[in-house]
């Protein structure tokens, strides 16, 4: 059975209605969810920005290289956020994949235009081991200007999430 996941700092969520998207404007109200090989991107306080990246199948050897990416992948988040990324819990809601459409398969996103009642709800603590234990390199740099400059420029997979938090 495919599942998807979404995550949350509260755990007390039956369940989940569609709302209107604010990165998504054009879109009509909808219940987001993350497929199982994005998931290390939520394993976050939810308000931490942080730049993912990771080998695709157009990555070129040098950039491997050039941004030393040897793990599955690579998240960089500031590092005021480390002690709250260390003592933050977050809860896995876990929904029917059947439920769920693609809406971007490169950022493992899926959404439904219902009302969506999770099958389960687990108390996720200790994100930096659950990251290790993803294959994620954790990198903790001072700020993310460079990587959000260079990142997308490269011939690497990425995200970047809740940038609107960074220092830049």
């Amino acid at each position: 059975m495919i599942q998807y996941y979404h995550f949350s700092e509260d755990g007390m969520i039956e369940e989940f209605h569609p709302r209107k998207p604010a990165s998504f404007p054009d879109e009509p109200p909808l219940v987001w969810a993350i497929d199982e090989t994005h998931r290390p991107l939520y394993l976050f306080p939810r308000d931490c920005p942080r730049v993912v990246f990771w080998k695709g199948y157009q990555t070129s050897e040098s950039d491997l290289e050039k941004y030393n990416v040897h793990a599955r992948m690579v998240i960089a988040i500031e590092s005021r956020w480390l002690e709250r990324l260390k003592e933050a819990t977050i809860y896995q809601y876990t929904f029917e994949g059947s439920l769920f459409s693609c809406f971007d398969q490169n950022a493992g996103y899926y959404t439904s235009h219902s009302t969506v009642v999770p099958i389960s709800v687990q108390k996720l603590e200790g994100l930096p081991l659950l990251l290790t234990e993803e294959r994620v390199e954790l990198r903790y740099l001072p700020s993310l200007r460079m990587l959000r400059e260079e990142i997308p420029k490269s011939s690497l997979n990425f995200s970047m999430i809740r940038m609107r938090n960074a220092i830049i």
